[in-house]
């Protein structure tokens, strides 16, 4: 089962919790036992699994990752000026996998699964696929 996810972003850097919406469509599946794959297709976004309990964590992640790639470098030569969300995405990662055990994610107490925007504002579009196993 694929599924096609829009969204739009409305900062250059931020990370949307997409967690109920990936929930949602696992229960709608109706699969008991599998994994579910979250892909993003862009090179300047991505896919994590990380803490959603507190918004200081993504306030200190999205901080961090501009102080390791900021926005501006001399030594930058990409055309387009977004060098740093090109960086940002590749040490994010473009997907995340999660087990499904009894219908259910297998995520821990805090953990949360966010699209990452490293280059917005932008309408953006990532895939959800749920398999059976």
């Amino acid at each position: 089962m694929l599924h096609h996810m829009t969204l739009s972003t409305v900062k250059r850097d931020e990370m949307r919790d997409i967690t109920r919406e990936i929930i949602a469509l696992t229960k709608d599946s109706s699969i008991q036992n599998g994994t579910v794959l979250i892909y993003c297709p862009h090179t300047t976004a991505g896919i994590a699994i990380n803490e959603n309990a507190d918004p200081d964590v993504k306030r200190d992640v999205l901080m961090r990752l501009d102080e390791v790639y900021p926005w501006e470098h001399p030594k930058y030569r990409h055309a387009e000026g977004n060098t740093a969300s090109h960086l940002k995405s590749i040490t994010c990662g473009p997907s995340q996998q999660i087990i499904i055990s009894d219908g259910k994610l297998l995520l821990g107490r805090w953990q949360g699964i966010y699209f990452c925007e490293f280059d917005g504002p932008r309408s953006r579009e990532y895939y959800v696929k749920i398999m059976q196993g």
